[in-house]
C-alpha cells in the first residue's frame, strides 16, 4: 500500500508537496476547484522544480475547464520539469462545477476530452472538434524540447458510479475510488474488478487509488474534538452539500445514505433552502468546501457523520482499515491536508511508514 496526499491547492503547495517527498509520500493530488483554490498547474510547476521523487497528479482535473490541446500542453510543459513524475487524474467534476451551479460533464464528453489529450500526448495527429468545427491538431515542435513528451503521462479516472467504472476499465486507466468506509470500498473494488475483466484487462494490471480524509485519534478522543473536525470535518461535509444540491435540484442522492446521519443531513438541507442569494444557493453551499467546516453547517457536521464518511479512528483501528483496503486490491490511499492543518501530514506519515 502505498500512500498519497490531496491538496486544496495553494500556489505554494510545494512546501507541503516537499514534506511528503521528505516523509516517504508516493503522490500529490492536486484539486482543480477554481472557484475555491488555486491553479493546479501553477502549484504543480512549483512543485515539480522543489521536489525529485513524488509523483504529481491533478486530482482531479475537470474537462469543461480548459480546452483539451491547452490540456496536453500543460501536461507536457510539466513533464518537462518533473520528466516521468506527472499523472492524469480526470473527472466529470463537482465542486470545480456545482460552485457556479453547473452540474457534471456528461462521460461522453469527458471519454472525447481523453481521447484528444492522451493522442497529443503521445504525438499524434488527432481530429477535434474547436469552435463547432472538428480540425486536425498536433503538438508541433515537441523535437525542440520545449515540452516533454517522450516520458508517458498515466491516465487515472475517478469513478464513483458504475458507468464510470466501465468507462475507466475501456480507457484502461488507473481508477481514482472515493469510500469513506472499508465496506463500501470492498464493494467498489468488487464491480471494478468485473468491469476490468470484462475489458479484458488483467487483474493484476489494475491500479486502484481511495481518494479521502479523515484524522488518527488519540485513544478516547472523539472523531469530533475540535483537532478531529478541523481535519475530517472538510471531507465528512461533502456528503452535505452533495445532499444540498441534489434536494434544491430536485434529484435523487447519487449514492445510499450512511446509517445513522438521515437527520443531520435533512437538518442541513433545510438550513441550505435559504442561503442567499436564491436561485445561487451553490455559493454558500460549496464555500469552503473540502477545506473548512462554516459555523452554520458546524452543528450538522456531527462525530457520527465524521465517523461514516472519514477515515477517523486510532491509529491502531486505521491500520486495520488501510490493511483491509490492501488485501481488496486498492495500491494507494491518498489522505486530504486541509489548510490551516498541514502538520497532520506528520502524522500520517507515521501511519505510513507502517505500511512500508
Amino acid at each position: 500500500m502505498q500512500f498519497a496526499i490531496a491538496i486544496p491547492t495553494d500556489a505554494d503547495s510545494w512546501r507541503l508537496v516537499r514534506r511528503a517527498e521528505e516523509l516517504g509520500f508516493s503522490r500529490a493530488w492536486f484539486y482543480d476547484t477554481q472557484m475555491l483554490s488555486a491553479d493546479p498547474f501553477v502549484a504543480m510547476a512549483a512543485a515539480a522544480l522543489k521536489t525529485t521523487k513524488i509523483r504529481l497528479g491533478t486530482g482531479v482535473l475537470i474537462p469543461s475547464n480548459r480546452l483539451a490541446p491547452v490540456t496536453a500542453n500543460a501536461f507536457a510543459s510539466l513533464n518537462k520539469l518533473a520528466p516521468g513524475r506527472i499523472d492524469f487524474g480526470v473527472g466529470t467534476g463537482f465542486t470545480g462545477r456545482r460552485a457556479m451551479g453547473l452540474g457534471a460533464v456528461k462521460l461522453v464528453d469527458m471519454e472525447e476530452y481523453v481521447r484528444i489529450v492522451m493522442a497529443l500526448l503521445r504525438g499524434e495527429t488527432v481530429e477535434a472538434e474547436i469552435e463547432r468545427k472538428k480540425r486536425l491538431i498536433r503538438l508541433l515542435n515537441p523535437e525542440l524540447g520545449l515540452i516533454n513528451i517522450r516520458d508517458p503521462i498515466p491516465l487515472w479516472v475517478a469513478a464513483s458510479g458504475p458507468r464510470a467504472r466501465a468507462l475507466t476499465a475501456k480507457l484502461g486507466a488507473g481508477w481514482i475510488a472515493t469510500a469513506g468506509d472499508v465496506a463500501g470500498a470492498v464493494a467498489a473494488m468488487a464491480d471494478m474488478r468485473e468491469r476490468w475483466h470484462a475489458a479484458g484487462h488483467e487483474a493484476a494490471s489494475l491500479d486502484a487509488v481511495v481518494l479521502t480524509g479523515g484524522a488518527i485519534l488519540e485513544e478516547g478522543e472523539p472523531a469530533d474534538s475540535p483537532r478531529a473536525l478541523a481535519q475530517a470535518g472538510p471531507r465528512a461535509a461533502m456528503l452535505l452539500h452533495r445532499a444540498a444540491d441534489a434536494a434544491l435540484a430536485g434529484l435523487p442522492m447519487m449514492a445510499p445514505m450512511p446509517p445513522g446521519v438521515a437527520d443531520a443531513v435533512a437538518g442541513y438541507v433545510e438550513l441550505a433552502r435559504d442561503f442567499r442569494p436564491q436561485g445561487a444557493h451553490y455559493l454558500e453551499n460549496h464555500r469552503g468546501h473540502l477545506m473548512f467546516v462554516k459555523p452554520e453547517e458546524r452543528p450538522f457536521v456531527t462525530a457520527e457523520l465524521i465517523r461514516r464518511t472519514t477515515y477517523t479512528a486510532t491509529e491502531k483501528e486505521l491500520k486495520e482499515r488501510f490493511a483491509a483496503l490492501a488485501e481488496a486490491g486498492y495500491s494507494e490511499i491518498a489522505i486530504q491536508i486541509v489548510p490551516g492543518q498541514e502538520h497532520a501530514i506528520e502524522d500520517w506519515g507515521r501511519l505510513r511508514r507502517a505500511f512500508a
